[in-house]
């Protein structure tokens, strides 16, 4: 049983999403002046909101991909509160959009240092190159999630598609790294 309990924050879930429609993206921009559209640089639409505050990229294929939301349910949340504004702005999305996760970002805290020299020698599937990078980097097969370890302690874990997925790869890992005898506590 690990001595420490992992503190873990999710920074960032990126969802994709589709109407199901071709969309006029000039259209949206007459209606809301608000949005970032810049065709000759990038071909997607940026529509912020502030609450959830979030960036969804708008496509004329009618696809479109959230970012910056701290949890799944507020990705799900952004996407239908862009499609709700839309619809009120009288652009005609006729479905509603269908949300998938593709990808969380949290970071963690374990709270001890870790021997990364060691652990590098240790972990299956690890990659460590100080001289290029400061951070070993984990791939865990599952959940299939890279993990980015620091000789702090602390974590970037990414990949998870589930936020449970998270907690996994965070426990799994830790518990490896105690097992190894791989923590340093003050």
């Amino acid at each position: 049983m690990p001595q420490t309990k992992p503190i873990v924050s999710v920074e960032n879930v990126v969802a994709s999403a589709s109407v199901d429609q071709k969309m006029d993206l000039n259209e949206i921009t007459k209606t809301f002046p608000d949005v970032e559209y810049h065709p000759d640089q990038f071909p997607g639409l940026v529509f912020r909101l502030k609450t959830p505050k979030t960036a969804t990229l708008i496509f004329t294929s009618g696809k479109m991909v959230c970012t910056g939301s701290k949890s799944e349910d507020m990705a799900r949340k952004a996407v239908k509160t862009v499609v709700q504004k839309l619809r009120k702005g009288g652009i005609k999305v006729k479905k509603d959009a269908t949300v998938q996760i593709q990808n969380i970002v949290a970071s963690i805290n374990l709270g001890g240092k870790i021997h990364l020299e060691q652990a590098a020698r240790t972990l299956p599937r690890s990659m460590y190159e100080p001289e290029q990078f400061p951070g070993l980097i984990h791939r865990m097969l599952d959940p299939k999630t890279v993990i980015l370890l620091f000789s702090s302690g602390k974590l970037v874990c990414t990949g998870a598609k589930q936020e449970p997925d998270v907690y996994r790869s965070v426990n799994n890992l830790h518990a490896l790294l105690e097992e190894k005898n791989l923590m340093i506590y003050d």
